[in-house]
């Protein structure tokens, strides 16, 4: 029912619309296009020869094994991607979701989607009866029964069919045929439309929807075609009809005009609004009410038609006036058109020659071009043969002859008319030559490079056996450098042992000096009291002399001696005096011997740092001068790093040390003296891992490494390693404050174990970042 429906909105859309449409296209009245929903992709998606439903149906039906689920999964598979097909999970209605989407589909038809459930397709659609029963049916008495089942002509039916097949027929097969027909016979006769509405959905008298009315009147298409009235000429009627209605009531002088002028002439007289009417190619075509209106005006009195009669001749004597103006005016034109001409004809004559001449020389106009194509593309070649090495004299000579063919062909294009039929050979001939010589420069081009693809391949060969040579003698030096860092490995273990034993040595060295340093101590506290005893001693004795010699002058003064007497006295020293200085004098003497076993040393305190600096750096060869010059020196420097660190704030870096060694030499004392000379020349050299103060708030840290070279007790070299900055490198006597002011016993770095490196290992890396070479004094 619902195809039914489909068939008949196509043939009410195909005659009411689009008919329509089609005659005011045809006639030119320029009428806007409306727009309409066309159904044929429904329809196609039903009645489709091969793939629409009816025959997916009958095709399942033939099936030996048909089943409701095959079918309905055919139909998804043949129409997959249809806008009119879906599944009942996408339909509205809340009853239809719960099915599968084997169980059914949802078509979209022009009045809305409907969800056909398939379980009962095949058999409803079987419509196929027994052979016994239909011959009963046919051999009935009651008439009516046996025009029910007609007999059939098998021969033509197996004729047709080609044998004795079974032919199957389906309900939905002869639905679709009867279909057919009934539109066929439709299409023959003038069809007049019934549209019935439903005004509500409960099904009762006098309630109205209205929205459900204008859904009804929107899907039905009745709102495109009162849009089309709307803006169309529903009225319409031929020239000829209209003449030969309306022709009795005019007089014979208007009844003579053709059919056309006649109606114009007609319209006119009655002043009938030109938005009211339009003519056509054959008709003429009246707004919705107006040819009735014009009916009644033409059978109205005969005062009217008198006075429309005269107004018809008024308007055909202005047309016919207005025919003869015309006239003139185009004889007018015509004239001056003619005598423009006269006026013109050398330019016209000129334009025929310069058309006569350029269709002549058409043929060198349009050639030249192709021969400037092939200068060029020769060009090209000759680019190309600059590239040859080998094979280039044998074609220089080719390509310039060609290159002169070419050259005396576009001269002569140039000088003197030529044919079509010779330009044509001159250009194929020289075409085929160009072509020929770019295909023969382009082989020994192609062998010119696989020749130097074999040298590149040979030389590749060289070159990986050079490799193969470099890496054995690669191998041989690692196996060297191996052998060599065993026997570093050895030295490093032997430094190793021999630290310990230093370090063993020297505290038993610094036990004894502790042992020493504390007699020393006794021996000294015992020295300056008994010089505090002597100096109390002397001080007694001189107040005591000064006393006398008060005592004295006042006598004097008093007896009235002689000055002779008193000079002799004071001359003479007093007896306690005497004795205070004998007993000083074993003292001094005793002193004496004790500071001539020592050499006298100039104060150095009073020294400046240029002099110290100086001493240091030219290596004396005084030793003990040397050695108290570098005392002084690390004294100076100690003060100044210790002033320093005191005004810097709290956490600031402490020196030119690393946290490392800092860290190890706390609690050591650095109050033994250095008295072999022997040991303060030794070199020695450090290696120490730090971190800059201005890092250790980045994370990650990066640890850097800090190198040092100490000549005998003291720094000499300096040398400091880390990432992503440059090296730093510190030499003594240059960069003095910036170097670690610790001695080497202060720093304790020849008690840490793995600090000591061997000097290779220093001097590799100090080489390496550019040092200034350093020679030991």
């Amino acid at each position: 029912i619902n195809f039914c429906n489909e068939k008949l909105q196509q043939f009410f859309n195909d005659r009411i619309i689009k008919q329509e449409q089609a005659l005011y296209e045809s006639e030119g009245l320029g009428v806007k296009f409306v727009e309409y929903v066309d159904n044929q992709d429904c329809i196609d998606l039903i009645e489709a020869k091969k793939t629409g439903i009816l025959d997916l149906l009958d095709e399942e039906c033939r099936l030996p094994s048909a089943s409701v689920d095959h079918f309905t999964n055919t139909v998804y598979s043949t129409h997959k991607d249809h806008f009119r097909l879906s599944s009942p999970r996408k339909a509205k209605l809340a009853f239809y979701k719960g099915m599968r989407d084997n169980e059914g589909f949802v078509v979209r038809h022009y009045a809305g989607a409907v969800c056909y459930e398939t379980a009962y397709f095949l058999e409803k659609n079987n419509n196929s009866l027994h052979d016994n029963l239909e011959m009963l049916m046919q051999q009935s008495e009651d008439g009516f029964v046996m025009k029910l089942f007609p007999m059939k002509d098998m021969s033509t039916q197996s004729s047709k069919k080609g044998g004795k097949k079974l032919v199957f027929e389906s309900l939905g097969g002869k639905f679709k045929t009867q279909l057919g027909h009934l539109l066929e016979k439709l299409g023959t006769t003038g069809a007049s439309f019934i549209r019935c509405l439903k005004t509500n959905f409960k099904i009762e008298p006098g309630v109205f929807s209205g929205g459900q009315v204008l859904s009804q009147l929107q899907c039905a298409g009745m709102v495109t075609v009162l849009g089309m009235m709307q803006g169309g000429f529903p009225s319409r009627t031929g020239f000829q009809s209209l003449y030969d209605m309306y022709k009795s009531y005019l007089p014979s002088k208007l009844a003579s005009l053709d059919p056309r002028t006649f109606c114009l002439a007609l319209f006119q007289a009655l002043g009938l609004d030109v938005n009211d009417f339009k003519f056509g190619m054959t008709k003429v075509f009246f707004r919705p009410g107006k040819f009735a209106e014009f009916d009644q005006i033409i059978k109205s009195d005969p005062e009217n038609l008198q006075v429309l009669v005269s107004r018809v001749s008024g308007w055909l004597n202005c047309k016919r006036w207005r025919k003869m103006i015309w006239g003139v005016l185009s004889c007018i034109k015509l004239s001056r058109k003619i005598q423009f001409r006269l006026e013109n004809r050398v330019r016209l004559q000129a334009t025929a020659r310069g058309f006569i001449c350029r269709r002549r020389n058409l043929p060198r106009i349009k050639s030249f071009p192709n021969f400037q194509n092939l200068k060029q593309q020769l060009a090209n070649i000759v680019g190309l043969l600059g590239k040859l090495e080998k094979y280039r004299t044998s074609q220089e000579g080719k390509v310039t002859e060609l290159q002169g063919r070419i050259d005396a062909m576009i001269a002569k294009l140039r000088a003197q008319p030529v044919s079509q039929n010779e330009i044509d050979e001159q250009y194929r001939s020289l075409s085929s030559a160009v072509d020929t010589i770019a295909n023969d420069l382009m082989t020994l081009a192609k062998k010119e490079a696989e020749e130097a693809e074999q040298e590149r391949l040979r030389k590749i060969q060289e070159e990986l056996e050079r490799e193969r040579k470099r890496k054995e003698e690669e191998e041989r030096r690692r196996k060297q450098e191996e052998e060599e860092r065993k026997e570093r490995e050895r030295v490093l273990r032997e430094m190793e042992e021999r630290r310990k034993r230093e370090e063993e040595e020297a505290r038993i060295r610094e036990e004894e000096e502790r042992k020493r340093q504390i007699a020393e101590e006794e021996r000294d506290r015992a020295e300056r009291q008994r010089h505090a005893e002597e100096e109390a001693r002397r001080l007694a004795a001189e107040e005591q002399e000064r006393r006398d010699r008060e005592l004295a002058e006042r006598l004097a003064q008093d007896s009235a001696k002689p000055q002779d007497v008193l000079e002799k006295e004071e001359a003479e020293p007093a007896p306690e005096t005497s004795r205070i200085s004998r007993q000083a004098l074993p003292t001094q003497a005793a002193a004496a011997p004790a500071s001539a076993e020592k050499k006298a040393l100039p104060d150095l305190s009073k020294w400046k740092y240029e002099k110290l600096k100086e001493v240091i750096a030219s290596g004396t060869d005084d030793v003990e001068l040397l050695a108290a010059c570098r005392d002084e020196f690390q004294r100076r420097l100690k003060v100044y790093h210790a002033w320093k660190v005191k005004n810097k704030k709290k956490g600031a870096s402490t020196g030119n040390v690393p946290a490392g060694v800092v860290s190890g030499t706390a609690g050591f004392s650095s109050s033994k003296a250095q008295n072999d000379p022997a040991d303060q020349r030794a070199q020695r050299f450090f290696r120490v891992p730090f971190i800059r103060p201005e890092d250790r708030k980045k994370t990650p840290c990066q640890k850097g490494w800090w190198f040092a070279h100490f000549d005998g007790s003291y720094i000499a070299r300096q040398l400091e390693l880390h990432p992503e900055r440059p090296p730093v490198l510190y030499v003594a006597g240059r960069d003095d404050l910036k170097m670690c002011e610790l001695s080497l016993e202060e720093t304790g770095l020849a008690r840490k174990k793995g600090a000591e490196v061997l000097p290779q290992q220093f001097e590799e890396l100090w080489t390496k970042h550019n040092g200034p070479k350093y020679g030991a004094k």
